[in-house]
């Protein structure tokens, strides 16, 4: 961090900042919040079993949000298992629970809803799998690999998409110090306007879509030095957007990056990176998107802070998350967020809900 963080808004330069509302869900908690540009709650949601990703805001209005599910996961420190939608006054209109689903969770434009599951992958290919710690299995013994799920709104499951049936195993090593709990350890799920899926998995450091009606990987994107990326998603040029988070990379010491990425030459175009590189790292969770001014909202989120970035890289707004809750992984408290999202005051996430 460039400094001990003061809670709430600490830079506003409100002239070169994007207005809008920011919504967000610290990890563990029990509330999803949407604050001003101010850094002043404006709403907020009670969640029923703690959000454990992204708080995402529907076109209705309504909060979108992966939840702790009533049964254990079969990868414990991802733990999800419940998404829910709840509409503006907390009421719960939508919910469907599965103990396998993990991470990331998008509402298509048919009403239909795709997520990320785990399954086990089949003893003969797990022999196929390259990488990661030896002797790091799951408690099961087994190695999970990710499921794209898309289930109907009545639940029913319409159509599935299963990594090791369609990516040779073998041409995608596990970074060598993680744990070969599971293969790909997909962390984002991207529909595109054609149908497709993008897919970001962070222990194969791959981002890839899959075409719907194939299945097959159309276009992929390898690089070790992202580090375990997070949040990478298509931007209206075209280009690649995503979170590299700098872990367990052959760099001296840990630094994370935003990039923006040219999909047809695969050539770095943009990039934001703190000049002192200790003061910007996130080695899990966070995110990036872009702006309509053309500025880049980042999420660094093992610090809880979230940032607004000129194209030139000057921060002209930053919230730190004053909400603290446990940790998931080390029992003390923490005020992480998975990912935020900032929405334009005349978005119809936020018209006529949010007083101006």
């Amino acid at each position: 961090m460039p400094h001990v963080p003061q809670p709430g808004v600490s830079i506003h330069k409100k002239s070169k900042t994007f207005k809008g509302f920011t919504v967000f869900a610290p990890t563990r908690s029990k509330f999803a919040y949407l604050i001003n540009m101010n850094g002043e709650e404006v709403h907020r949601w009670e969640i029923n079993e703690g959000a454990i990703n992204h708080a995402l805001l529907l076109e209705n209005g309504n909060l979108f949000i992966g939840e702790r599910g009533p049964e254990e996961s079969p990868i414990p420190m991802a733990r999800g298992g419940r998404i829910r939608e709840y509409d503006w006054d907390g009421n719960v209109v939508w919910d469907h629970v599965d103990n396998t689903h993990h991470h990331d969770a998008r509402r298509l434009a048919n009403g239909n809803t795709a997520y990320i599951a785990w399954h086990a992958i089949p003893k003969k290919i797990q022999k196929r799998i390259k990488g990661g710690l030896p002797g790091t299995a799951a408690p099961d013994g087994r190695i999970y690999g990710d499921v794209i799920r898309e289930v109907n709104p009545a639940g029913d499951v319409v159509w599935e998409w299963r990594c090791w049936e369609h990516m040779k195993v073998e041409n995608y090593p596990i970074t060598a110090q993680y744990p070969r709990e599971e293969f790909g350890h997909a962390n984002t799920l991207v529909p595109l306007a054609n149908g497709d899926y993008l897919i970001g998995f962070r222990v194969i450091n791959t981002v890839a879509i899959v075409d719907r009606k194939t299945k097959k990987i159309k276009w992929e994107m390898r690089d070790d030095s992202w580090g375990g990326q997070h949040d990478p998603h298509i931007l209206p040029n075209k280009n690649l957007m995503l979170f590299a988070n700098g872990q367990l990379t052959s760099a001296a010491h840990p630094f994370s990056r935003v990039l923006e990425i040219n999909t047809r030459t695969k050539k770095t175009v943009w990039e934001y990176r703190d000049p002192q590189v200790m003061n910007f790292w996130s080695g899990f969770i966070s995110g990036a998107e872009r702006l309509p001014n053309g500025n880049t909202f980042i999420c660094e989120g093992a610090y809880g802070r979230f940032f607004e970035v000129t194209p030139e890289g000057e921060t002209v707004w930053e919230y730190n998350n004053p909400y603290v809750g446990p940790s998931p992984l080390y029992g003390h408290e923490q005020n992480w967020v998975f990912r935020a999202h900032r929405y334009a005051a005349s978005s119809p996430q936020i018209k006529r809900r949010v007083k101006q």
